[in-house]
């Protein structure tokens, strides 16, 4: 049976893009994970980290010197990966390495057959927003990029847009596997006045939430919307239940399980999906809670975000703004219509199979199979 390994430095437990990498693979081969947390399936092998370990540059003077080769080995979760996996070097037959901060350790390995590489983010450009991380942390995340993605057998990444800017800086061909979610067999639920809103995700500065909370002003009786947001950067959340709780019809809930995510966005009427354009990353973002509106029999309504544009115009699941503010928010909220959301509800089911993950897990699936029977170099030489 091909040996797969699976690697990535987060709680696989709750990580929505691995788990659905596991549980596409655990009953086809024989599969090791490896990361933070309990075994997050129980027909894998897991190698578990240990809790507190790094997985992020900790030496200043590595990235100030531009010595990277120093950095990445340095990493407090990248030395413990390597003590717990030194007798599986040359074991694996494909190694599937998530996230640049992988690249280096999965060549390490060595696998029989090859390494895919599944890339979250455009990372050299994650975190553009933030000064210091342009100066001293992108060199670094291009050099892992420049060093490690030719010697991939093959990549995935989330969006075409960040699929496209990795193709044209590092000359690299990168297939699409969305954030989908699994295929909900939903029913649509028709749309009553106040139109229910509702926006998920994690609470950042960068994402100017202040804008959803205004453009609800004013529409009292016509739209509420509820704001369930997962903690990220200091006092955020706290800075936006104070505005909250001057705007009649606006609320902040508190987040629910992964598992009972699908079913509460049901509730809903329509998924506010709106993102300045603040870094690359944003503006060509795909994310989860626009798939989990469609498996919710939810509309949605999306900032100029071409990506995002092009999956509702395509499927006719919601509004594109022609901004992503305050203003055009509101004028689009308030000429809603339960009729109109009601139309956008049914395209949502019509399209739930399409978007679904079942559909877009079938790209991994033919990656690995073809590094899996591809006779392939011996190994591969770490960065």
């Amino acid at each position: 049976m091909t040996r797969l390994m699976i690697v990535s430095f987060s709680r696989l437990v709750s990580d929505p893009r691995v788990q659905r990498q596991i549980a596409l693979f655990a009953d086809r081969y024989a599969v090791t994970t490896v990361g933070f947390g309990p075994r997050p399936h129980p027909g894998v092998e897991h190698v578990e980290l240990p809790d507190g370990a790094r997985a992020w540059p900790d030496s200043k003077e590595h990235l100030l010197t531009r010595r990277y080769r120093g950095a990445y080995w340095a990493m407090s979760a990248v030395r413990a990966a390597r003590e717990q996996l030194a007798d599986r070097v040359g074991t694996m037959d494909v190694v599937l390495a998530n996230d640049t901060n992988t690249l280096p350790l999965a060549l390490w390995l060595a696998p029989r057959r090859g390494v895919h590489a599944d890339l979250h983010e455009y990372a050299p450009r994650e975190k553009e927003h933030q000064r210091t991380w342009r100066w001293f942390v992108a060199p670094y995340q291009r050099w892992l990029c420049r060093t490690c993605l030719p010697s991939m057998r093959s990549i995935t990444t989330v969006s075409p847009g960040l699929a496209r800017e990795y193709a044209a800086q590092f000359g690299v061909e990168v297939e699409v596997v969305t954030n989908a979610a699994a295929h909900r067999d939903l029913p649509v639920r028709p749309t009553t006045a106040p139109i229910r809103l509702l926006h998920t995700g994690v609470a950042r500065r960068n994402r100017h939430l202040e804008a959803m909370i205004e453009a609800i002003r004013g529409l009292e009786g016509h739209a509420v919307l509820d704001l369930m947001l997962m903690p990220s950067e200091p006092g955020y959340i706290e800075h936006l239940g104070a505005l909250a709780a001057e705007v009649p019809g606006v609320a902040l809930r508190d987040p629910v399980p992964y598992d009972r995510l699908v079913d509460t966005v049901a509730e809903y009427d329509v998924s506010l999906v709106v993102f300045p354009h603040s870094t690359f990353n944003l503006e060509h973002s795909l994310p989860n809670k626009l798939y989990e509106a469609v498996q919710g029999r939810t509309g949605v309504i999306v900032g100029p975000s071409p990506d995002m544009a092009e999956v509702v115009t395509e499927h006719g699941i919601g509004a594109v703004l022609p901004a992503a503010d305050a203003a055009a928010m509101h004028a689009e909220l308030a000429a809603l219509t339960p009729e109109r959301v009601d139309a956008w509800k049914r395209a949502a089911d019509a399209a739930s199979g399409a978007l679904s993950a079942e559909h877009q897990v079938r790209t991994w699936e033919r990656a690995i199979a073809a590094i899996a029977e591809d006779g392939g170099p011996g190994g591969l030489s770490a960065a």
